[in-house]
């Protein structure tokens, strides 16, 4: 699958006149609790010429290709991750510290991450981890009536991420859920229950349901959604308008590097 990924990522450069500054892999595989069937999902950022940010009128700055039932391909143009990035976009955010890479121009994806970790605020990353994990509790039933293995995984890692953020106070927390684990200081409990359920997550079918999950976990989850609301009523975004100037100049850095 890795050369099938890498020969289909150098026929959209062709196709697209673009460069791929990096493709990682951005679903339950990166993030450690795949299933048997799951399918790839691989995202890049890109690169035009500098003749595409010449011309006039409104340009496209998504590339993306049919989904089928392995592959899910689709990147987004250098300009617009810059500037979801400036606007707190937790999604750049683990894309660059995916721990599957399928190519990469590693200074620049050094640059992105450097420029990431100045960019991102805490208090827009804890929105955009606790919606998700309020939008995933709400999905967990299924028609047969258990609970949704994946689904109570997307809740898991939201809450991991928002204790990562809360005891280490930092906005970029990792992708993975080892990595997320490392610095989430779970308890002995926490961590078998959460092992448990991994391993009954990865001999699971994507669609794959359990009658119940451990309480231990239903209370993590409810504890950091508690105390990342306690905190958000007193936190406040900080000054970026000098990231704008930050965001330009690797704009036309990385630019100009492949014109």
């Amino acid at each position: 699958m890795q050369a099938l990924i890498r020969a289909r990522l150098g026929d959209i450069e062709a196709e697209e006149d673009i460069r791929i500054l990096f493709a990682i892999e951005s679903g339950s595989r990166a993030w450690g609790f795949h299933s048997p069937d799951s399918d790839y999902d691989v995202r890049f950022i890109y690169a035009r010429p500098l003749n595409w940010h010449l011309k006039l009128g409104k340009k496209r700055d998504v590339v993306e290709r049919p989904i089928d039932d392995e592959l899910d391909l689709s990147g987004w143009e250098l300009s617009k991750a810059l500037t979801l990035t400036l606007g707190s976009n937790a999604v750049i955010a683990e894309w660059l510290q995916s721990p599957i890479t399928y190519c990469e121009d590693a200074t620049v994806r050094d640059l992105l991450t450097g420029f990431a970790s100045r960019a991102l605020n805490r208090k827009s990353v804890t929105w955009h981890y606790l919606s998700l994990q309020r939008r995933q509790m709400s999905r967990l039933s299924a028609p047969d009536g258990g609970i949704r293995l994946k689904r109570f995984f997307y809740v898991l890692r939201p809450a991991l991420a928002l204790r990562w953020m809360r005891l280490n106070e930092k906005s970029m927390p990792p992708m993975n859920m080892a990595a997320l684990r490392d610095g989430a200081n779970l308890t002995a409990d926490e961590s078998a229950a959460l092992d448990g359920l991994t391993v009954q997550k990865m001999q699971t079918r994507e669609r794959g349901t359990t009658t119940a999950v451990d309480p231990i976990l239903l209370a993590l989850a409810e504890k950091e959604a508690e105390a990342a609301e306690t905190w958000l009523r007193t936190a406040s975004a900080p000054d970026r308008a000098a990231l704008w100037d930050d965001a330009n100049h690797l704009h036309r850095q990385i630019t100009q590097k492949y014109s």
